[in-house]
């Protein structure tokens, strides 16, 4: 019993952030079985659970409120893009990044509402009320963005949804 939850709190001290059924898919275990190990290592205060953006993320104790909710959006792989985009061309107009990552307006929207929630993102107005993006702290996120990656299912979800949006935003 306990090698398993060895099993589980191993991969979630390499796989900072990853939610429940990318766990389930990674250890290839029972849902079951995974729930009931996290709840012991969550009583044993090992492992400790973020709900976001109807996902469950897990962590070990050693990442704090800010770091816990940026891994959660980074592990998304638009919001990645987005992240890098802004950090290698530094403030960015939206037109300007839903251009360099032939994104649809309403795939970034949606994703810097979360980068933003999760002070990740900022939007700055000037007089004339255009938006710039701006990387709120840049140092912080190039060291999570180097750590963290996200699974080879999330990052094919995320593909079929810009698909999707880009299919979309080309027939209105």
């Amino acid at each position: 019993m306990t090698h398993q939850r060895d099993r589980i709190h191993e991969c979630i001290a390499t796989h900072p952030g990853e939610h429940f059924n990318a766990l389930t898919r990674r250890l290839d275990l029972a849902p079951g079985q995974v729930q009931y190990h996290l709840r012991e290592l969550q009583n044993q205060e090992r492992v400790v659970e973020l709900p976001l953006y109807g996902r469950t993320h897990y962590y070990t104790p050693e990442y704090d409120a800010w770091e816990r909710g940026a891994i959660a959006v980074i592990r998304r792989e638009t919001a990645r893009d987005i992240l890098f985009c802004v950090l290698e061309q530094g403030p960015s107009r939206p037109d300007a990044v839903t251009e360099s990552l032939g994104i649809a307006r309403g795939t970034l929207e949606w994703h810097l509402n979360h980068l933003m929630e999760q002070n990740l993102i900022e939007k700055h107005r000037d007089v004339n009320n255009h938006v710039t993006l701006v990387a709120a702290t840049p140092t912080e996120t190039a060291r999570l963005l180097e750590e963290i990656t996200p699974s080879l299912p999330d990052r094919m979800i995320d593909r079929f949804t810009r698909l999707v949006d880009n299919l979309l935003a080309e027939g209105s």
